[in-house]
C-alpha cells in the first residue's frame, strides 16, 4: 500500500522539526563559530547541492514542461578556462539545485553528489577556515575563476574544503567575490548592505514567478569515509550537527536540513529533496521526472524523491590537489 502524499511530506518535514528543535545543541566547534562577535547564526549556510543522475532523469529535468513552470530553471554551461560543464539549475531565493547527466561534467559518474555552504557576509569564509584549523584540519583554499566568454577568466568565488580525496560526496565552503558580483555583464543587483556577498543577491528574484522558493531539506547517501571527511567543515561554519547511531549525520543551518546516510559507494546518490513553496499549493500534484517523483503539496512544501541508480564504486580523487568536481574542473 502506498503512503498518502500528505503522509510522505509530513514524514519528511518531521525530520526538519526535530533538527531545528531538539537537536539544536551546537557541537563543540559550533560554539566557537557562533561566538564570533556574539552572533547566533552560522557563519555559512546551505548554498546548493548538485547530483549526477542518470541520463533519462537529467533529460527530463531539462525538458519537463511542469518543472519549467514550477521552478526558475536554467540550463547553463560553465567554463573556468580549462574545462567546461553543463548543468540544469533550479534557482530559489537563497538556495538552488544543480543536476548533471553522464558526460555533462568532467570525471563525475552517476551517483556522485556535492554540497556547498557559503557566506552571506564578506570575510566569514576566512573565519570558518580559521575555525577549521582550530579543529586540527589543514583546509585547502583557492580562488575559483570563470570565463564569461572573452577568454579572460575573472575571480568567481573563494573556496575552502577539508580534502580533495573522497569517494562519492564532496562538500566545500565558498564566498562570492566582489569582482564577480559587481561585473556589469552579469547584472546582479547592487549590494544591499556593506559586505553583501549573499546567496539572495546571487540568485536574484526570479523565483517569485514560480512555485519553488527554497531548498529546506536534502538527503544524500554516501560512504562513511566521506561523511567523516566532510562534516568538520560544517562544524567550523557554525552549522548544528548531530551524529546518528547509524553513523549518518543531520546538519541544520537555521533553514535547511542536510542528512547524510552511510552506504557503500555503489549505492551512493541523492535520495530526497524537500522544497519550500512561495505559497500553499491549491491542489496536490505528483509529477514523474525521469526516474524521480516530485510531490507538490499539500501545503507550501514539495518532496522530490529519486530512485536509486547504478553507480561506479571507483573513487573520484586522482591526487590532483583539487577535487574532480563539476564547478572546479579537473
Amino acid at each position: 500500500m502506498r503512503t498518502p502524499l500528505s503522509g510522505l511530506i509530513a514524514a519528511a518535514l518531521a525530520s526538519l522539526a526535530i533538527t531545528s528543535g531538539a537537536l539544536a545543541t551546537p557541537a563543540h566547534a559550533t560554539e566557537a563559530a557562533h561566538a564570533e562577535e556574539g552572533r547566533t547564526d552560522p557563519l555559512l549556510a546551505f548554498n546548493h547541492a548538485w547530483a549526477m543522475v542518470d541520463r533519462e532523469t537529467a533529460d527530463a529535468i531539462e525538458h519537463s514542461d511542469y518543472l519549467g513552470e514550477f521552478a526558475d530553471r536554467r540550463i547553463n554551461t560553465g567554463n573556468d578556462g580549462t574545462s567546461t560543464w553543463t548543468g540544469r539549475y533550479l534557482l530559489g531565493k537563497e538556495t538552488y539545485l544543480e543536476f548533471f547527466g553522464p558526460g555533462d561534467a568532467p570525471d563525475a559518474v552517476a551517483g556522485d553528489t556535492g554540497l556547498a555552504v557559503s557566506a552571506d557576509n564578506d570575510g566569514d569564509l576566512a573565519i570558518a577556515a580559521a575555525n577549521l584549523r582550530d579543529l586540527g584540519a589543514d583546509p585547502v583554499e583557492f580562488t575559483q575563476v570563470t570565463d564569461l566568454g572573452d577568454g579572460n577568466p575573472i575571480p568567481w568565488f573563494d573556496a575552502a574544503y577539508t580534502t580533495s580525496t573522497y569517494d562519492t560526496f564532496f562538500s566545500w565552503a565558498m564566498e562570492y567575490r566582489d569582482e564577480f558580483l559587481d561585473d556589469p555583464r552579469l547584472s546582479f543587483p547592487p549590494a544591499a548592505y556593506e559586505g553583501d556577498v549573499s546567496r539572495d543577491r546571487y540568485n536574484r528574484d526570479r523565483y517569485l514567478d514560480h512555485q519553488m522558493r527554497d531548498v529546506i531539506g536534502v538527503q544524500i547517501a554516501t560512504t562513511a569515509a566521506d561523511i567523516e571527511k566532510m562534516v568538520p567543515l560544517w562544524r567550523a561554519a557554525g552549522i548544528t550537527i548531530r551524529v546518528l547511531k547509524d553513523g549518518g549525520v543531520l546538519a541544520f543551518d537555521g533553514m535547511t536540513t542536510i542528512r547524510l546516510l552511510p552506504v557503500p559507494a555503489e549505492e551512493a546518490g541523492v535520495r530526497h529533496i524537500i522544497l519550500a513553496l512561495n505559497e500553499a499549493a491549491e491542489e496536490p500534484h505528483t509529477e514523474t521526472i525521469g526516474n524521480s517523483t516530485l510531490h507538490v503539496g499539500p501545503g507550501a512544501y514539495a518532496l522530490w524523491t529519486f530512485d536509486p541508480i547504478e553507480a561506479s564504486a571507483s573513487t573520484r580523487s586522482k591526487g590532483s590537489g583539487k577535487p574532480l568536481h563539476p564547478a572546479f574542473g579537473g
